[in-house]
């Protein structure tokens, strides 16, 4: 699939979601939602009919009534995108965590948004993969986690704080990852990929 996030969608708008749904497997649109439940409603409902989407985010921390309203949504549709909540940015550590006023580690906190985020009706969660052992020991194996802030070790963390290798990230057992900077800044953008997909078709084979 391809990610399309903040920066795209507002620079080019629903007409980059055309261009790419031609040549995609799927659109992960990952614009975060995070306002109160009528507007988020109305967002997640639009973006679910852009061509090509088949994940959508929005911040766990928005609260239950909030995601319960996504779900809402989207329940008519016949082929509705899966909904993942935010727990905690892999920007974030432990100090900026205390620093916004959230109690606890970060596993508690992921953990504890995981459990939100399925009991208001999300299908999964966007986490790192530091956390994706707790959240599916408590939320089951049918709960998709997605792990971003996937940096081989071959790449540059950036801003991430809580980075994985693609290896680190399946072996916790992610579902789906993302991988941003290490392909969009490579000098050889196929080759990082290549890599990339042998590193996860080796890691696939492990876990099997």
């Amino acid at each position: 699939m391809f990610k399309v996030g903040s920066r795209l969608f507002t620079g080019a708008g629903p007409g980059a979601m055309s261009e790419l749904a031609g040549v995609a497997q799927g659109i992960f649109l990952d614009l975060k939602f995070h306002d109160i439940p009528s507007t988020v409603a109305g967002a997640v409902a639009t973006g679910a009919r852009l061509p090509g989407v088949r994940l959508m985010t929005l911040h766990a921390s928005g609260g239950s009534e909030m995601m319960k309203a996504a779900r809402r949504a989207v329940g008519g549709l016949s082929n509705p995108p899966k909904l993942l909540g935010v727990t905690v940015l892999t920007s974030f550590d432990a100090a900026n965590l205390k620093r916004v006023g959230i109690a606890g580690s970060l596993a508690t906190s992921a953990v504890r948004l995981a459990k939100l985020s399925q009991s208001a009706g999300m299908d999964g969660v966007v986490t790192s993969a530091r956390e994706a052992k707790a959240i599916r020991r408590a939320c089951g194996k049918d709960f998709i986690i997605l792990v971003p802030g996937v940096r081989p070790s071959w790449a540059r963390a950036g801003d991430q704080a809580r980075v994985s290798t693609p290896t680190e990230a399946i072996r916790a057992g992610a579902d789906y990852v993302v991988v941003g900077r290490p392909v969009t800044a490579a000098r050889d953008p196929r080759e990082a990929v290549t890599r990339i997909l042998d590193e996860i078709s080796s890691a696939l084979g492990a876990r099997v």
